[in-house]
């Protein structure tokens, strides 16, 4: 199995262009590895990822100045389209959980297949506080239902391991000491199983929720997405909205 580690710790794992094009690079070479059953995504550190990072910093690839029109590119290329080419890798994957996952940390480890939560484990999207409706990747409605969803991004309140767990989220939650034992046991079980039938029966899944407006879903919320960013650089003098930033950020890095 290949196991991809996103390993950024001193910044909560926050996903700058460098760390995603890495990981982009990790997923295709899992893909492309014959030996490879299952891929597994986990993070070192307190938490999981605390979204997207911002800052500019540690990055060889900074985004380009943002208009209506580069920003739309960029996160087509980077944010969305990184997120469903992961999602639709043939080989089952599974998600290890801990601590804090906000907004852009949902966008890796909803791709997943499967996600095993450490309890202390916490979802969040509070884009919001940007003026915004939620993360580029809406995959909130199919992965909480439409109520919780809304709770979700209304408030910008966290959902807890236990919730998730409730609500069909997260497949187990386990121990913060127990999280990869548990994951990598998870993932040799089903390495076992025939590789073809595994591909067929994730296809059916997806397949499934692709007819139910999954996919179609996601690219118009996308689009919705980016008309709230243009709205928030309109009034705020061509820079989308940063309030309430602060505060995300002190969310991933607080325990």
């Amino acid at each position: 199995m290949a196991v991809i580690t996103l390993n950024r710790p001193q910044a909560a794992n926050a996903q700058n262009p460098k760390v995603l094009r890495e990981l982009d690079e990790a997923w295709q070479a899992a893909d492309a590895d014959a030996e490879v059953r299952v891929i597994i995504l986990r993070s070192t550190g307190k938490h999981f990822s605390a979204g997207h990072d911002m800052s500019g910093t540690e990055s060889d690839v900074p985004r380009p100045a943002w208009t209506p029109d580069s920003g739309y590119d960029w996160e087509t290329r980077h944010y969305l389209h990184y997120a469903k080419t992961w999602r639709d890798i043939p080989k089952p994957s599974i998600a290890a959980v801990q601590g804090k996952c906000i907004a852009g940390g949902l966008m890796l480890c909803w791709p997943c297949d499967l996600i095993v939560a450490a309890d202390n484990a916490e979802f969040s999207d509070p884009v919001l506080h940007m003026g915004i409706g939620g993360v580029e990747y809406h995959g909130h409605t199919w992965e909480l239902g439409a109520r919780k969803a809304k709770e979700l991004l209304f408030t910008g309140g966290p959902v807890t391991a236990a919730e998730a767990l409730g609500l069909g989220m997260v497949n187990r939650v386990v121990p913060l000491d127990d999280l990869y034992p548990a994951t990598l046991e998870l993932a040799r079980r089903i390495a076992r199983q025939d590789p073809f039938a595994l591909r067929m029966a994730k296809r059916a899944v997806n397949h499934t929720l692709d007819v139910q407006g999954f996919s179609t879903a996601v690219d118009s919320v996308f689009d919705m997405h980016h008309l709230a960013h243009a709205r928030a650089a309109l009034r705020n003098n061509g820079t989308p909205s940063l309030a309430g930033l602060t505060s995300m950020k002190n969310r991933g890095r607080s325990s």
